[in-house]
């Protein structure tokens, strides 16, 4: 959550606290009883810091040295889900570790009346190619989401049997307009090398940079009402590792990828994604992937911290032998790590699942983090 938002709802609180009564009615009654539609509560009791038009009064009209948001700016406006903004608006600051001095409002509206202001703040930006933060969903170890968004995510991965293997991936996306996303992987690897027996001195640890790659991410679909978003993602893949190390693919490999994300109730989500990585040499070997990740989200107390299960199933072949299909199964957990929720922490072991496999156990661990939200030592 940006680091503007502790003004969106919890410093209209200081307005909402002193909704005028009007004439005629007692000054025992509540004063926001008669509010109902979305634009009555704002009028009410956001109006006052926010204006009418949701752009903010000036610093010297409300009296604060912080500036107020601009919910026009979608930008700012769309990247959360309602439940972010709601917790803030009820809670205060602290529910989002932000300031203080935004004391709570769940007092001064009912749940309903929140929820309607909330409502209406989303009719502020007028420009409908931004998706709605409520498609965001957790992220899988292994399914690319088909939300776009600017993050940082370290990637750990090992092998628990057989030759020892470490991986580490850091992924850098950056939103790029109101439905793009550039992608930058840079892997490094570590390998064991077992020692040749008819050459002493062989073996030891291989390690360094890996095939590196470069990507974009399109929304082609967003339907806020259904829980529906749809991506085109498409990746070029450098050889930039050492093949003789088993660090790299020796080839540049172009993947066209389709994800897809679907709410599902009030907490639960699946993520669909399928695709192909195809080598610009004719001679190549062309693989096509196919993955599906199912989730629930479990809040610790009101508005704590989110723990997200999820189990992905991962699916991959070579087109040259379509009997020799691969399945593995990722059982995983999500779990959010500052009160903001801009730093999250995923565990996961990857099992092959196909008879006679001989490929290893792993287990990963990623450290996700929404820069946009925030600095690292922010949102504790």
């Amino acid at each position: 959550m940006p680091r503007l938002l502790f003004p969106l709802l919890g410093l209209l609180t200081l307005a909402g606290a002193t909704l005028s009564v009007p004439a005629g009615r007692a000054a025992t009654e509540d004063p926001a009883a008669g509010l109902s539609s979305p634009a009555e509560v704002y009028s009410a009791a956001c109006a006052a810091c926010h204006g009418q038009d949701g752009r903010g009064l000036p610093r010297e009209r409300v009296g604060f040295e912080l500036g107020l948001p601009d919910f026009t700016d979608c930008s700012f406006a769309t990247r959360e889900p309602d439940s972010d903004w709601f917790a803030v608006a009820h809670r205060g600051g602290p529910a989002r570790a932000f300031d203080r001095r935004m004391p709570a409002f769940g007092l001064a509206l009912s749940q309903a009346q929140l929820e309607a202001a909330v409502q209406h703040l989303r009719t502020f930006c007028q420009e409908p190619d931004w998706p709605s933060g409520n498609l965001n969903q957790p992220r899988p170890m292994f399914t690319e989401k088909a939300f776009v968004e600017d993050e940082l995510v370290l990637t750990f991965g090992a092998a628990v049997e057989g030759e020892r293997e470490f991986e580490l991936e850091v992924l850098f996306e950056k939103r790029l307009g109101s439905s793009s996303q550039l992608e930058v992987v840079l892997p490094l690897g570590l390998v064991e090398e077992p020692p040749d027996p008819a050459q002493p001195g062989t073996g030891g640890w291989a390690g360094g940079l890996g095939d590196v790659a470069l990507g974009i991410k399109q929304v082609v679909v967003a339907v806020p009402g259904s829980g529906t978003i749809a991506s085109v993602i498409a990746e070029l893949i450098l050889p930039t590792g050492r093949t003789d190390g088993g660090l790299g693919g020796g080839a540049f490999v172009v993947e066209p990828a389709l994800s897809l994300s679907q709410s599902l109730g009030p907490a639960g989500f699946l993520h669909l994604q399928a695709g192909a990585e195809v080598p610009f040499e004719t001679q190549a070997e062309v693989d096509v992937f196919w993955r599906a990740a199912y989730g629930y989200t479990f809040e610790q107390a009101d508005f704590g911290r989110a723990w997200s299960p999820m189990l992905e199933v991962l699916g991959s072949l070579a087109v040259e032998e379509p009997s020799a299909v691969h399945w593995d199964l990722a059982p995983q957990l999500q779990v959010s790590l500052s009160t903001r929720q801009h730093i999250a922490l995923g565990l996961a072991t990857r099992i092959p699942v196909e008879p006679g496999n001989d490929r290893a156990i792993g287990v990963w661990a990623y450290l996700l983090w929404e820069w946009f939200d925030g600095g690292l030592g922010e949102g504790w």
